[in-house]
């Protein structure tokens, strides 16, 4: 038996995880993580001070040209890049602020996805190449004002008037809509072959141009502040026929695109998270009260090492996940796993670095409470911690538990 002899260990990758990643892949960690260095990590903490984002629209741009938007996605001129990759810079974004993963995330998995897997031929022509550059920019219009977690109960009314459709109904807490030159519109839809009343979901691939559509910017927010998040607004929005995308009926298609974006949630909040650990080790180590360094007592000791084993579980999680997604699927319960997980995780990370800087734990002069403020949406966007509990009970026990 031949004896090794491990590279040291490494505060920063105690796994050594990095050892599982190809060349490619991190080299696609490296670049993305540079180009945020640049671009936006200097502004992003008055960006979320303020609550605007500087040409929001530019900056989107910048992550077409860098082959960030829709990048695991083929065909079209993109860059059909795998889910792992994908994951990396999920990673990388959400590192500098959970509201820029969302804007890449809302674009790629969410608007383009929903485009690329059920639009037409000419919807996806007409729209998918100019997403993928960032020269257009889309928002995905599910969730509304009385109806989050429950999407089969939405208002939004779409009715035929000859070939036309008339859209009718609001949407609320849409990523990007007030920047956007086309929205997925998903709405209930007059089918008399139910025979109920209640018709079948549809989506629509509706330009923000269109007469009777209105996208009201959100203010007053807490939590996400580095982002564009809007009220959309339809009234008497009328559409062509060639609107409504083809090749999906139900709900179906709108938990599809969730799924999608989910899965990228699974890894981005580990990006949070990972700032904030590497932020609290970092200051253990210069931080002195009582003649020595905090990161000498028990405590803090304590703390650093339950954040170290959760981030790093998460990030084998994340990497499996990925790895499986790439070769044969994941499974929705499998994407819930991974967001329960991950998200509640990656906040209590952040949480319990907040405590080991004390009062400085609340300045925007670290991203630790930034971070903090951010996972509390993404804890319950997308899916809350109930309803993926709630998916994995049902998978787990056969029994559905969602009525009560």
């Amino acid at each position: 038996m031949s004896e090794h002899r491990p590279p040291a260990f490494d505060r920063l990758d105690p796994l050594s995880i990095d050892d599982l990643l190809s060349t490619e892949e991190i080299a696609v960690r490296d670049t993305v993580r540079t180009m945020l260095a640049d671009k936006v990590q200097p502004h992003v903490a008055d960006w979320f001070e303020t609550g605007i984002v500087d040409e929001p629209r530019e900056l989107i741009r910048s992550f077409g040209e860098l082959g960030l938007l829709g990048m695991h996605l083929d065909g079209h001129g993109l860059p059909g890049m795998s889910s792992v990759d994908y994951g990396l810079a999920c990673v990388e974004l959400e590192a500098v602020d959970s509201g820029v993963r969302s804007m890449v995330s809302v674009q790629g998995s969410l608007a383009m996805y929903a485009i690329w897997r059920f639009g037409s031929d000419a919807q996806k022509d007409e729209w998918l190449p100019a997403m993928g550059k960032g020269d257009a920019v889309g928002c995905f219009g599910l969730t509304e004002p009385d109806h989050g977690s429950d999407p089969a109960g939405m208002r939004t009314r779409a009715r035929k008037d000859g070939a036309d459709w008339i859209l009718d109904g609001t949407k609320m807490w849409i990523t990007n809509g007030s920047i956007a030159d086309v929205a997925v519109v998903w709405a209930q839809t007059d089918d008399p072959s139910t025979g109920s009343g209640q018709g079948k979901i549809r989506g629509f691939v509706v330009p923000t141009s269109t007469p009777g559509f209105t996208a009201n910017t959100i203010k007053h927010k807490m939590s996400l502040r580095a982002s564009v998040t809007s009220e959309l607004v339809l009234e008497g929005v009328r559409l062509p026929a060639e609107a409504v995308m083809p090749e999906v009926t139900g709900l179906k298609g709108p938990l599809s695109c969730l799924t999608e974006a989910r899965y990228g949630i699974v890894w981005g909040c580990l990006g949070a998270a990972r700032s904030s650990y590497e932020t609290a080790l970092d200051y253990s180590r210069t931080r002195h009260q009582f003649g020595r360094p905090i990161g000498g007592f028990q405590l803090t000791q304590a703390k650093l090492a339950d954040m170290c084993l959760e981030l790093h579980k998460g990030m084998l999680l994340a990497l499996h996940l990925g790895r499986r997604k790439d070769a044969v699927g994941l499974t929705p319960e499998q994407v819930s796993f991974g967001k329960l997980n991950n998200v509640r995780e990656a906040l209590e990370i952040c949480r319990t670095a907040r405590t080991i800087l004390g009062a400085n734990g609340i300045s925007l002069e670290y991203p630790v409470i930034r971070h903090m403020n951010n996972l509390e949406s993404v804890l319950t966007y997308e899916g809350t911690v109930e309803m993926h509990a709630l998916v994995l009970g049902q998978a787990l026990t056969g029994e559905n538990a969602f009525g009560g």
